[in-house]
C-alpha cells in the first residue's frame, strides 16, 4: 500500500501594494482624534477671519479717511482669509507624517510598505484630495460667515462663491502636499510647522515690506503665487502660472522627502 502525504505549505502573504497602502493610510488618517480637532479648529478660524475681514471692509467703506474699497464678493474675503489661516489647514497633512515618526508608527509603516516611495505616494494619493475637500468646504463656509457681516457692502454671487470655493481648494491641497513633504524631510512637527510657517507668510510678509525687487521675489514663493491664482490675477504671470508655481514647490518638497526616506533609517 502506497501512502501518499501532502505537505503542509505556509500560505503566501499577498501584498496590498499600492492600493493596500493607499487603504492603510485612509484609515490612519481618519482614525484619530487630531484630524477631526484640526478641522474643527480650522473651521472655527475661518469663520472668525472672515468675519473680522468683512467687518473691517464695512469699516473702510463708511468712514472718513479709509480706503474705501465698495463693494465685494463674499468669496474675495474668504480668499483673503486663507492667507491668514493656511497653516492651521495645513495641520492634518504635517500630522499626516510627523505623528509616525514621534510615535514610532513609521516603522510599521515601512515594514509592511517595503518601496518606501510607495508609502510616500499613498499618502499623497489620499491627502490631495481630502485637503481639496476641506479647502473647498472652508471657502464656502468663510464666505457665507462673511456675507451676513458685510450687509450692503457685499454680495454672494453663488456661480462665483463657488468657484472662488474651488480655487481655495485647489491651493490648499497643493500646499497641503507641499506640507507633508517638507514633514517627510524634517521628521518633525515643530520644525515642520516652523519651515512650512516661514516659506508661507513671514517670508513672502518680509520681501513684501522689503518691495522693488523683494516683491518680485515674493512672486516666485508658493502663498504668494497661490494668491495670484486664486484671484485669477492677470499680472505678474496668470492663474495658471500662479498655481503651476505652487505646484512647482510641492513637487520639490516630495521629491526632496523621497531621497531622504530613501536615504535615512526610520
Amino acid at each position: 500500500m502506497t501512502v501518499t502525504t501532502t505537505a503542509h505549505r505556509a500560505p503566501r502573504i499577498r501584498e496590498g501594494g499600492l492600493h493596500g497602502a493607499i487603504a492603510a493610510e485612509w484609515t490612519k488618517l481618519w482614525s484619530v482624534r487630531s484630524t477631526w480637532w484640526c478641522l474643527l479648529s480650522a473651521a472655527m478660524v475661518t469663520a472668525l477671519v472672515c468675519a473680522q475681514l468683512a467687518v473691517s471692509h464695512v469699516y473702510d467703506n463708511t468712514h472718513a479717511g479709509r480706503p474705501h474699497p465698495g463693494v465685494a464678493s463674499a468669496g474675495e474675503l474668504a480668499i483673503s482669509a486663507m492667507s491668514l489661516v493656511q497653516v492651521v489647514v495645513i495641520a492634518p497633512a504635517m500630522l499626516m507624517i510627523t505623528s509616525e515618526y514621534s510615535t514610532g508608527l513609521i516603522r510599521s509603516t515601512l515594514l509592511w510598505t517595503p518601496v518606501r516611495h510607495r508609502m510616500l505616494l499613498a499618502k499623497v494619493i489620499v491627502l490631495a484630495p481630502v485637503m481639496f475637500a476641506i479647502g473647498t468646504a472652508l471657502g464656502l463656509l468663510g464666505a457665507g460667515a462673511a456675507r451676513p457681516m458685510l450687509g450692503r457692502w457685499g454680495t454672494f454671487p453663488v456661480t462665483g462663491v463657488v468657484a472662488d470655493a474651488l480655487s481655495v481648494g485647489a491651493y490648499i491641497a497643493v500646499v497641503g502636499v507641499f506640507t507633508l513633504g517638507v514633514g517627510a524631510v524634517l521628521r518633525s512637527a515643530v520644525g515642520t510647522l516652523t519651515g512650512v510657517f516661514l516659506v508661507l507668510m513671514v517670508v513672502p510678509t518680509l520681501l513684501g515690506v522689503a518691495g522693488g525687487a523683494g516683491e518680485k521675489v515674493a512672486d516666485a514663493l508658493p502663498s504668494i503665487a497661490g494668491q495670484h491664482f486664486m484671484r485669477g490675477d492677470a499680472d505678474p504671470y496668470g492663474p495658471a502660472g500662479g498655481l503651476a508655481v505652487t505646484a512647482a514647490w510641492a513637487v520639490a518638497a516630495l521629491l526632496a522627502g523621497a531621497w531622504v526616506l530613501h536615504r535615512r533609517d526610520a
